[in-house]
C-alpha cells in the first residue's frame, strides 16, 4: 500500500504570508522557493515531488519544513544568524515601516485614503528591496501590525477634530456664557422668575435645521402583531423634497417658536424676526443667541434691523461653536422623538406635523438650562487650546 504524504497545517495568516511571497515578482528567488515549499506541503505533496517542482534538492525541502515547524513562518523563509542575515528587524527597518504608515496611500500612488494592514504590508514587500531593507521583502501582515501597535500607530483610523478658525473664539464664547449666567440669575432658588428691573430682555436660542426630508412609503407599514412585535416597512420610499425649520427657544419660559419654510435665506430669517417682533411687547428687547450664518449678517437683514432700532440684539456663537447654542439640544431631542423614521405623503404634511410637534412641546414647556458652569467650560477650553 502506498504511503500517504503528511500535510503541514497552516493558519490563515501564515497562508496569506506565504502566498503573497509566492506571487511576488520582485522577491528573491530563494525566498519564493521556500514559500512555495511550505504551500505545497500544506497540500499534502510528497517531499520528492516538492523538490522537483521547486527545483531544489530533497534536503533543502526538509530543512525548510523543519524550520517552519520549529520557528514559524519567518523562520522558514529567512536564514539564521551566521548565514549572512539578522533574524531580528532592525530599528531602522521599523522606523521605515512607521514612516510609510504615517503617509497617505494616495501620496504613494494608491486610490485608498487610509491604509489597510494588507495594503501596507504589500507596499512594504514591494518597496523594501529598492530602499535597501531586503529583510522586509517577505515580512508578514501580523509583524507589520505588531510593529505599529508598539508605536501606537493606527494607520487605518481617522480621528476628527475641530480647527479653531475664529480669532475671537474665546471672546464670543464668554459673551454667550455671560448671557446664560444672566438668565440663571433671573431665577430664584425655587426656579421662579424674578421681577424685572428696567426693560425686560427676552432671550432666545435660535438656529435653523435645513434639509428635513419629506419621504413617503411605497407600501403601507405592517403594524406589530402577536407573532411579530415590531413594525415592518418596505425598503423602498419616495422623496417629495425638503423643508427648512427656523426655530427659537425662549430661555425664560421654555416656549419653542417655529417657522417652516422651503429655504433658510435672509428673507426667511427676516420672516422669523417679524414673528418675534409681533409676539413680544414693543417696549421689550429681543436678544438672540445664534451663529454667523450669512443670512444673519446679510445686507437685507441689516436693513430690516435698521427699521427696528434697539429692538433686537444678536449674540453670536464662535465659528465651530454650535455646541454653545442650547437649541442644538432641542433639535437633537426632536430628531429622536419625531423625525426619526417619519413618513409623510407630501411636504405640506411634513410642515403640518412639525408645527404639531411644537404645539405638543409647548403644552408643557421645558426651560432649558446651561449645564456647565462658566468657569468649568473656560478651563476646559483653555486645556484643549494648550494641548
Amino acid at each position: 500500500m502506498a504511503r500517504t504524504a503528511t500535510k503541514v497545517e497552516l493558519s490563515q495568516g501564515d497562508r496569506d504570508f506565504f502566498e503573497s511571497i509566492a506571487r511576488s515578482r520582485t522577491t528573491q528567488a530563494q525566498i519564493v522557493q521556500r514559500a512555495r515549499i511550505v504551500l505545497l506541503k500544506s497540500e499534502g505533496q510528497p517531499i520528492d515531488v516538492i523538490a522537483d517542482k521547486v527545483g531544489v534538492n530533497r534536503k533543502s525541502v526538509m530543512l525548510c519544513l523543519e524550520k517552519y515547524k520549529n520557528g514559524g513562518a519567518e523562520n522558514a523563509i529567512y536564514d539564521a544568524p551566521g548565514r549572512g542575515r539578522n533574524p531580528e528587524i532592525t530599528d531602522d527597518e521599523k522606523s521605515w515601516i512607521i514612516s510609510v504608515a504615517c503617509q497617505r496611500p494616495r501620496e504613494l500612488g494608491y486610490a485608498a485614503e487610509t491604509w489597510t494592514y494588507t495594503l501596507l504590508t504589500s507596499h512594504i514587500n514591494k518597496e523594501a528591496d529598492s530602499i535597501g531593507h531586503t529583510r522586509l521583502i517577505g515580512i508578514s501582515r501580523s509583524s507589520v501590525k505588531n510593529i505599529l501597535d508598539l508605536a501606537a500607530i493606527k494607520p487605518h483610523k481617522i480621528r476628527y477634530y475641530c480647527e479653531k478658525r475664529d480669532l475671537e473664539f474665546d471672546k464670543k464664547m464668554r459673551d454667550v456664557l455671560l448671557v446664560y449666567k444672566q438668565i440663571e440669575m433671573q431665577f430664584d432658588e425655587r426656579g421662579k422668575l424674578r421681577p424685572f428691573e428696567g426693560t425686560r430682555i427676552n432671550t432666545l436660542s435660535y438656529d435653523e435645521k435645513p434639509g428635513i426630508q419629506a419621504i413617503s412609503n411605497t407600501s403601507p407599514d405592517r403594524m406589530p402583531t402577536s407573532s411579530k412585535g415590531y413594525r415592518q416597512r418596505d425598503y423602498e420610499y419616495k422623496r417629495h423634497g425638503t423643508l427648512s425649520l427656523l426655530a427659537g427657544i425662549d430661555l425664560l419660559n421654555g416656549e419653542a417658536i417655529p417657522l417652516v419654510r422651503e429655504t433658510h435665506k435672509s428673507s426667511d430669517f427676516i420672516a422669523f424676526l417679524k414673528i418675534l417682533d409681533s409676539k413680544y411687547p414693543e417696549e421689550e428687547k429681543i436678544r438672540l443667541i445664534l451663529d454667523n450664518h450669512s443670512s444673519h449678517i446679510s445686507k437685507e437683514t441689516k436693513n430690516f434691523l435698521a427699521t427696528k432700532p434697539n429692538r433686537f440684539e444678536f449674540v453670536f456663537t464662535p465659528k465651530h461653536g454650535s455646541w454653545l447654542n442650547m437649541i442644538e439640544s432641542f433639535f437633537s431631542k426632536m430628531t429622536r422623538q419625531m423625525l426619526r423614521g417619519i413618513r409623510v405623503s407630501s411636504k405640506e404634511e411634513l410642515a403640518e406635523r412639525l408645527y404639531q410637534y411644537f404645539s405638543e412641546v409647548n403644552e408643557v414647556p421645558v426651560v432649558f438650562r446651561w449645564k456647565y458652569k462658566m468657569e468649568d467650560i473656560i478651563t476646559e477650553n483653555n486645556h484643549i487650546k494648550s494641548g
